[in-house]
């Protein structure tokens, strides 16, 4: 543990305790949904972790402090603040903390951040990836870096489907990154349950996802793993209407001077526009699930490393 991070009461209780816990990340709270309903959304999820086991950690970068779990007033002052707050990805993480500036993690960033307080698994909506067109101009999210890197489960719904789910998935292959299917022979895209593209494996329950990531790092193999859980079924977006939507949103960035980390929350909010809303309801649907689906696993996964009777 590092001078930079604060654990939340909560947080620190279930750390010492040996109880699970569940990483969440803070950009979908300050850059991925409008006031208020980012804010009431992070507060579902957290309970949603709590219902189903385990401890939340909501964690964001307030005053330059790494804080592992925010308390409600925090989460509702990155709601207000939206896209004033800084965007926080690993290359932008000394520049927060040196300016004591307040930050909202990316996926890899609260990756790094989890991994720092010993928290092994992460609930998110989709992760970053390779952008359509990276042949040209190498836009590839530091999320898959990190991915080969960190030793953190990643529980989403898959690659965002603005993204290239191919070329991202040949990465996360190259980088030795195992790519799982909850419940499913296919890797989810965000908001349909089906990318057409195969997994590494299937698993059907939290306990076999528990024993793949003790058999990973037990053996002493670095990196994270991806876990695609497709949004539920009544919650799907139409395919031939999403697929219209981010392909003029993506048109619409093509002719725009947006780059880079600016790129994902304009074609997000450009999709949810395009879909009335639609897409809005999908994203919160899917975050929920997996907020579920991450507390199932920690619970599973502690008792391996807890619970020697449990192991196996």
């Amino acid at each position: 543990m590092n001078k930079y991070i604060v654990l939340s009461k909560e947080v620190k209780l279930a750390l010492a305790n040996k109880q699970p816990v569940v990483a969440l990340e803070s950009t979908i709270i300050s850059h991925g949904m409008p006031y208020p309903k980012n804010v009431e959304t992070a507060l579902n999820v957290e309970e949603i972790v709590r219902m189903h086991g385990a401890t939340p950690a909501t964690i964001a970068i307030i005053g330059g402090k790494l804080k592992v779990g925010l308390t409600t007033e925090e989460i509702d002052f990155l709601g207000k603040k939206g896209q004033e707050v800084i965007k926080t990805s690993r290359r932008d993480l000394p520049i927060v903390v040196a300016k004591e500036l307040d930050g909202a993690t990316t996926v890899a960033t609260t990756m790094i951040i989890a991994a720092m307080a010993g928290i092994k698994v992460f609930a998110t909506g989709g992760i970053g990836g390779v952008h359509r067109g990276a042949q040209e101009t190498f836009d590839i999210s530091a999320d898959l870096l990190e991915l080969a890197n960190t030793e953190v489960a990643v529980i989403c719904a898959g690659i965002k489907s603005i993204l290239d789910i191919g070329l991202t998935l040949e990465y996360l292959e190259t980088h030795g990154v195992t790519v799982l299917g909850y419940k499913s022979d296919n890797l989810p895209a965000f908001y349909l349950r089906d990318s057409g593209f195969l997994v590494d494996e299937r698993v059907d329950s939290p306990k076999e996802v528990a024993n793949i990531m003790n058999a990973k790092w037990t053996m002493g193999l670095k990196g994270g793993l991806v876990i695609g859980n497709p949004v539920p079924e009544e919650y799907e977006e139409n395919k031939e209407k999403i697929t219209k939507a981010i392909n003029q949103a993506l048109l619409e960035l093509n002719e725009s001077d947006i780059k880079g980390k600016d790129s994902t929350p304009f074609l997000l909010a450009r999709v949810k526009d395009l879909t009335g809303g639609e897409s809005l309801e999908t994203n919160i649907q899917l975050v929920y699930n997996n907020a579920k689906v991450a507390a199932q696993i920690a619970v599973e996964y502690n008792k391996r490393i807890f619970n020697s009777s449990s192991r196996g």
